[in-house]
């Protein structure tokens, strides 16, 4: 797919890359985009947040076709493809991580899996680790307290969520669903969009062929099992424990919610104290557990009113959306296999 011919035509997809210091790795992402097979209307749109590595004039310089929506500040994740989303031309979006980058063949299965389904769905395609090649999932299955459990049976379709480093999902059924909450930042919007999604009553399917390389945890540190023992960094942990916990409260039908929420909350305290005493660290307990506590405490009136929202839409029963649900947690699994996690 040539550059020039980018504009040739009302685009079929828009590509949403939100890029944040990505000058080491924006040029494979968009490249993968362009060299795409198949003749598919594309139209690529960058929101820079903010860049202090140049990576937003390179952009310019270099992929001239490629709408740039320039922030003068960092704004998140959320924000980002929200602006993105609100200016896209496209039938249908495609979030990449700018540390993503698409196979040949991605765009062709990803339309048409869309174009074979009956109704609107949320769509990813197999995850592969950018460095070894390893299939890392193909989407994620959920468990009790909405942790990502990976899944790798390629028999399945329908999963709990899929990485916002590469989620296609109809323009249309984006704006039904509002896009990502705002307030969020970055990490869990992809969870909360997924799971609202089902609870309208809509699929959440992993496309079997194809697939897209991803460097995970370039951007946020961690997030990965590295040398056998899993890997974060405090700023990772913080987002993902705070806006998972906020996903829950807002998503969790009732009666579940009243069990699951409280039994979740004794969990983290329960979690934090212990690794606070393992590691001798009170910045585990202050800037990740204790700040999420506290967080859930100062947003309960907007969590409860937004609840009130989105469980009146819903459309799924309660048996439905936990369909795609493992009951063992994930975390002791991962603890069983790799140890008490680095927190860098």
């Amino acid at each position: 797919m040539a550059e020039q011919e980018m504009t040739a035509q009302r685009p079929l997809v828009s590509v949403c890359v939100a890029n944040y210091n990505g000058m080491d790795v924006i040029d494979e992402c968009l490249r993968s985009i362009l060299e795409q097979q198949g003749d598919i209307a594309v139209e690529i749109l960058v929101h820079d947040d903010a860049s202090s590595d140049g990576s937003a004039a390179h952009v310019r310089l270099k992929y001239p076709a490629a709408k740039l929506l320039e922030s003068s500040e960092n704004v998140g994740f959320c924000i980002a493809n929200n602006r993105m989303a609100a200016v896209a031309s496209g039938d249908y979006l495609l979030l990449l991580n700018n540390d993503a980058a698409l196979h040949p063949d991605a765009l062709q299965h990803l339309l048409s899996a869309a174009r074979e389904l009956d109704t609107p769905a949320i769509l990813t395609l197999p995850q592969f680790d950018c460095a070894s090649g390893e299939l890392l999932d193909r989407g994620s299955m959920l468990d009790a307290f909405l942790n990502p459990v990976p899944n790798q049976d390629p028999r399945r379709e329908d999963v709990g969520m899929v990485m916002g480093a590469c989620l296609w999902i109809p323009c249309a059924l984006w704006r039904e669903l509002d896009g990502f909450p705002e307030w969020f930042g970055s990490i869990g919007e992809d969870l909360y969009l997924c799971c609202r999604a089902r609870l309208m009553g809509y699929r959440v399917i992993a496309v079997r062929a194809s697939g897209y390389k991803h460097r995970v945890g370039h951007s946020f540190g961690g997030g990965k099992v590295d040398q056998g023992r899993l890997v974060t960094s405090f700023r990772r942990r913080a987002l993902s424990e705070r806006n998972k916990s906020y996903v829950m409260v807002l998503t969790c039908p009732a009666p579940h919610f009243a069990l699951l929420f409280p039994l979740h909350l004794a969990a983290l305290a329960c979690e934090g104290a212990v690794l606070t005493l393992i590691k001798r660290d009170l910045r585990v307990w202050r800037e990740i557990y204790g700040a999420c506590l506290m967080s859930l405490w100062k947003q309960r009136h907007l969590l409860r009113e937004r609840r009130r929202w989105v469980q009146g839409n819903r459309r799924s029963t309660a048996r439905q959306f936990f369909s795609v649900f493992q009951w063992i947690p994930y975390k002791l699994q991962m603890l069983w296999k790799h140890g008490i996690p680095a927190v860098r």
